[in-house]
This record gives structure tokens, sequence and C-alpha cells, in this order.
């Protein structure tokens, strides 16, 4: 079988890839969920707290359709509502999320799941920057790593 090698290699202008070695490219994953872990937690209606739950990165569609929401567009303050219920897959062991559910949210709950929406969609990282309150040592955390704030 005979190879073809791009004229832009032929030529010098860059290096073949693992595949012109005979190696399989490697193709680079996309991370599009992310774990977390509510300060609060969402408590259904038999008492059960959900605390820990995976949020998917938004698609355009996400962040159109809620526009259309008749909800929110008689009270804009209804769009994080509509949009964070699409794209959480799962809160403890609930599955089918919807506006009901993030309605319920303790505010602190949905104060975090704003903050982390917006750090995985525009940042493109679950990190940020905190400052220890006994040594002012500043660092990262990583709001995905499913630990507890103080926990190592």
């Amino acid at each position: 079988m005979r190879r073809t090698i791009p004229a832009a290699v032929r030529d010098g202008q860059a290096s073949p890839g693992p595949e012109a070695a005979g190696r399989p490219e490697r193709t680079e994953r996309l991370r599009t969920e992310f774990p977390f872990e509510l300060p609060r937690g969402y408590v259904d209606e038999t008492g059960t707290v959900h605390r820990t739950g995976v949020m998917r990165l938004a698609t355009a569609r996400d962040e159109l359709i809620p526009l259309r929401d008749d909800r929110v567009r008689e009270n804009s303050a209804y769009l994080s509502v509509v949009l964070i219920s699409r794209v959480l897959v799962s809160l403890g062991t609930i599955e089918d999320i919807h506006p009901g559910v993030v309605e319920d949210l303790f505010a602190s709950d949905l104060a975090f799941l704003q903050d982390f929406y917006r750090r995985i969609n525009a940042e493109g990282h679950t990190r940020a920057a905190v400052t220890c309150p006994s040594c002012q040592e500043s660092f990262a955390v990583d709001l995905a790593g499913g630990g507890r704030l103080g926990e190592s």
C-alpha cells in the first residue's frame, strides 16, 4: 500500500505526524462533562440531600432555546434557571433535571452552579484563585475536584 505524504511535509514545512512513522495518530479528546459538589445540596421531596452532580458544556442551542421560553420573556432572571436545568446531566441520583428542580435549589447552590457554568463554558476550566484565610497564601483550587473546601 502506497502512503501519500502531504506537500507541506515533502517540502520541509511541517514534520510528519505519528501516522507517517507507522504509529496511529493520537486524537485529543475534549472534556465535555464536569463533576461538582454543591455547597449545601438539593433536598428532594423525600428529604434526601443530593450534593454531587455533573454539568456538561453548553451548546449554542442551550443558550438560544431558553430565550423563547415564556417564563424567560416575562422575567429575564429566569434565564439562568432554564439554562442551568438544560446543562445539568445529573444531581445525586436525579437524572431528569428540569427548571422546577433548579428553582428549589438553595440560593448559594444556584450561585455556585452559575459560577461553575461560567467557568467551564467561558473560561474553559474549573480552577479558581483563592487565598488561605490563615496564612494569606494564594493558590488555585479545582472546583470540579469533588472535594470540599478545606479538604486535601
